[in-house]
């Protein structure tokens, strides 16, 4: 060993014992062994709001110099110091875009990381103003809209670093360079995002150090709407979804590829979007098959599209990984704009199981529907990238993976349909991507029937299928009251590699029928549920889970109503 290497200056041994000396004396009094008394009220305030954070240390050095003792300008401080350490995060140096401009996918990932954390200062704003907007005592109607967007910035940290790695090596625990250098510069980000999602989560016992308590919802206040529909929906919107079939909806464009309608393409329909727009933005796509890629922007709001039938109104492309896109470049349709609304349309992928990673639907819209669609593809089919998200009467198809995403959605009465992958490969319906245990997302499967597709079912106990795999730390999937196929192994679960996330995973079954429903063989993870009792199953019901309504029957729509058992 190299002399250099061993010799440490008195200075530094000093210093180091000094900082462990600080940190010691700082445990002690946060934790209220001795010396709280020594607090100023600034940091008494301050250790108060970072008490159920998993980062202290980052956030009272966020708050340190918020000088203020005000819960609210504290919550305030630490949101803005969120939104400060994401926008550093944008600035990527010009030697990562150097280097990434020698490999086009990497390229593509880095400017899909810039866009991604565009969003997330936009929803961190929307906090910020959200907060300012209220008074800490009546936050209680705030913290759901709170979560969700808090859990959105995250959803964005992490589909951006995500972009960089390579799905045909999911057991690799390699990275590319450029993937560590974003890994470090978004670590102040990542752990201070963390850190107001989990005052949020806690914000009741927060309050309590306060000496405040929430003012409860008033005894009259609805939060379940009358005819069944989610509480965000207009009546407009009630009646659009409600009808047997389209006639008597009055579209603002409509769009016809043999030139009936204004628009021949999707694409020249959403470019006529008006400005300062109120309302629905009604887009009526005749039947035919559409070969296009489309994006309902962030700034594309309200939008309803519908078609002739999803077998009949399609929305078709073949972008995949093997063709060297990254997986949100290869979504044939992605909807962005909050409140996007689709019915009676197709979504599909083309591109085959030999493609990988190849997107029919990408969803971020917040508060999104879609009724009687269809998406089908082979790997990823749909990906619920960000937000809440509701599915009703779908038919979803796919290989590995094919059900996605960091997002909160529920799917109900839907057909989710196994297709055969090539000979090397196996089936895993889901694939969740919650990273933090405080974030407010996951994937419901709801009333549904899980088959395999007619060429699968000679080969369905040759070909693995199983209900999911955990695609990160803290990934949730509760499959309830659903008939569950013959296709689907005993054992029901697959683990993404070695024992990655066995004990921190949420997965849940309720109330399911069927052959592969059975319960006596599943695997015997720390993190697996198995059969959970009616009371848990009962949080992830629309409302409870996406704040949308338990829908019910007798609207227009057929709607299950909460849990049937």
């Amino acid at each position: 060993m190299v002399a250099g290497k061993v010799l440490v200056s008195v200075t530094s041994i000093i210093l180091v014992v000094g900082v462990v000396i600080g940190t010691i004396v700082y445990v002690n009094r946060y934790h209220g062994v001795k010396g709280e008394q020594d607090l100023s009220p600034h940091m008494k305030a301050v250790t108060q709001m970072c008490s159920p954070t998993d980062y202290k240390e980052a956030c009272v050095k966020s708050l340190s110099s918020a000088n203020n003792t005000d819960p609210k300008e504290l919550f305030k401080a630490a949101i803005m110091a969120t939104a400060e350490a994401v926008k550093k995060s944008l600035n990527i140096s010009d030697s990562i875009v150097v280097d990434a401009t020698k490999e086009p996918r990497i390229k593509m990932a880095v400017d899909d990381c810039k866009d991604l954390m565009d969003f997330a200062v936009q929803e961190l704003q929307a906090s910020f103003s959200s907060v300012g907007d209220s008074q800490m005592h009546t936050m209680q109607d705030r913290v759901a809209d709170l979560k969700n967007w808090f859990s959105a910035v995250i959803s964005y940290q992490q589909s951006c670093l995500d972009g960089f790695d390579d799905p045909t090596k999911t057991e690799s625990n390699q990275s590319h360079p450029v993937k560590d250098q974003l890994s470090n510069g978004m670590l102040d980000a990542s752990q201070l995002t963390s850190n107001v999602l989990a005052i949020v989560d806690g914000l009741a016992t927060i309050l309590e150090k306060f000496n405040l308590k929430f003012n409860m919802p008033s005894s009259n206040r609805r939060l379940l709407e009358a005819d069944g529909y989610p509480s965000w929906f207009s009546g407009a919107d009630r009646k659009l979804l409600a009808k047997v079939d389209n006639r008597g909806i009055k579209p603002n464009v409509v769009v016809a590829k043999d030139g009936s309608g204004q628009f021949k393409t999707i694409g020249a329909a959403l470019a006529a979007y008006p400005k300062n727009l109120r309302g629905r933005y009604i887009i009526y796509v005749k039947a035919g098959i559409y070969d296009e890629y489309i994006t309902i922007d962030k700034k594309t709001m309200n939008v309803f599209m519908y078609g002739d039938g999803p077998r009949k109104t399609i929305v078709t492309g073949s972008k995949s990984y093997s063709k060297g896109f990254g997986t949100m470049q290869t979504a044939t349709f992605s909807a962005v704009g909050e409140g996007f609304m689709a019915k009676s349309m197709g979504f599909q992928n083309t591109a085959g199981p030999q493609g990988h990673q190849a997107v029919a639907l990408r969803v971020q819209s917040d508060r999104s529907v879609f009724f009687n669609c269809r998406i089908d593809g082979h790997q990823d089919s749909l990906y619920y990238h960000a937000h809440r998200q509701f599915y009703r009467n779908c038919v979803i198809s796919g290989t590995i993976d094919f059900i996605f995403g960091y997002g909160a959605a529920v799917i109900q009465n839907s057909l989710i349909i196994l297709r055969r992958p090539m000979d090397n490969q196996f089936n895993t319906v889901t694939a969740d991507g919650r990273a933090e245990r405080h974030l407010a997302t996951g994937l419901v499967i709801h009333n549904c029937r899980i088959v395999p597709e007619q060429k699968l079912t000679s080969d369905r106990f040759k070909i693995p299928s199983y209900l999911g795999r955990p695609w990160k730390e803290y990934s949730r999937t509760v499959i309830m009251e659903s008939t569950i196929g013959d296709a689907i192994k005993p054992e029901g679960w697959f683990p993404w590699a070695g024992n990655f996330a066995l004990d921190t995973l949420y997965y849940a079954e309720y109330a399911n029928r069927g052959p592969g429903a059975r319960l006596d063989r599943r695997v015997r993870w720390k993190g697996f549920r198995g059969a959970i009792p009616r009371s848990e199953a009962l949080q992830f019901t629309v409302d409870a889970f996406i704040q949308g309504n338990q829908w019910i029957r007798g609207s227009g729509v057929p709607m299950l109503a909460g849990l049937k058992r």
